[in-house]
């Protein structure tokens, strides 16, 4: 059995999960070559399956990772695959999930031609591109800094980018952003990240960058986390990460991460052979 762990060129020795998920595939009886979607000369015919890890510069390149993962999917088993990864690489799929009834944060929607004076007022809130990994482009505001925040939703409309506005949920900034991760459709761990996005409207992570520890999350967390991946359609997927924020309401639903999530393996023992093995069972169920 031979996988490809797929990176992008820009990303290699990015992804701390490789250097545990690559020896825990050897254990499992793979044999997993970390490639990179973006170099033309990989054939990908030569693999079982290729799974996406860390293509993290699709947020640059969206049509062209789209087609790339159409393609790869004609030569090999693409995981997580190609309609998962359209759905989940534009953040407008929060409001399908809320339609269904599930927690998620709040949302309103820009569209390139749509006046962002008329997004919505809150204490504070956060303004980001549909289409982005981590905190790039995504920035807090407070009620006092709307014509900033007006300023940063015209510049991402007039890049023809759709804008997501969320109101701040500030529990996080006590309890952290927890995140659940599942491998074929069973948790693994979870850990918690504190807060990226400062006050003012500053972009970026704090000084140090990002914070992350393992974490036990509730019974109600888990909860939701099981409702969130009960509405994916096409039944378990090889990797999912549910990222979940306190409310007074309970866990909302900040993003559900499907496509090339971080899995957070160096704080989670055990995990990456976990990992291995789900993939292992998957290669062989086929």
């Amino acid at each position: 059995m031979k996988i490809a762990l797929v990176t992008a060129i820009a990303s290699y020795g990015r992804d701390d999960d490789l250097a545990h998920l690559v020896p825990a595939c050897t254990e499992a009886g793979i044999t997993a070559e970390v490639r990179a979607w973006d170099d033309p000369t990989v054939s990908w015919a030569r693999y079982d399956a290729a799974v996406l890890r860390s293509t993290w510069d699709y947020i640059d390149r969206l049509p062209e990772f789209l087609a790339w993962c159409e393609t790869v999917a004609t030569k090999t088993r693409l995981w997580n695959p190609p309609a998962v990864v359209r759905w989940n690489t534009d953040k407008r799929y929060l409001g399908e999930l809320a339609a269904q009834g599930l927690p998620v944060i709040g949302r309103f929607y820009l569209a390139p031609g749509e006046d962002p004076a008329t997004m919505p007022d809150h204490d504070e809130f956060v303004v980001k591109p549909t289409v982005g990994a981590g905190s790039r482009d995504a920035r807090r505001f407070v009620r006092a800094e709307r014509d900033a925040a007006t300023a940063h939703a015209a510049a991402l409309l007039a890049e023809e980018r759709h804008v997501l506005v969320q109101p701040y949920l500030d529990g996080v900034d006590r309890l952290g952003e927890t995140a659940l991760v599942y491998f074929d459709g069973e948790f693994s761990h979870a850990i918690r990240k504190e807060p990226l996005l400062q006050r003012g409207g500053a972009p970026g992570a704090p000084a140090g960058g990002e914070r992350i520890q393992a974490r036990t999350p509730s019974a109600e967390e888990l909860a939701v986390g099981e409702r969130v991946l009960a509405a994916i359609p096409g039944g378990p997927l090889a990797y999912a990460r549910v990222d979940l924020l306190p409310s007074e309401d309970g866990p909302q639903l900040l993003e559900l991460e499907l496509t090339e999530p971080s899995v957070f393996l160096p704080w989670a023992p055990g995990a990456a052979a976990r990992f291995a093995l789900s993939l292992r069972r998957r290669l062989e169920s086929v």
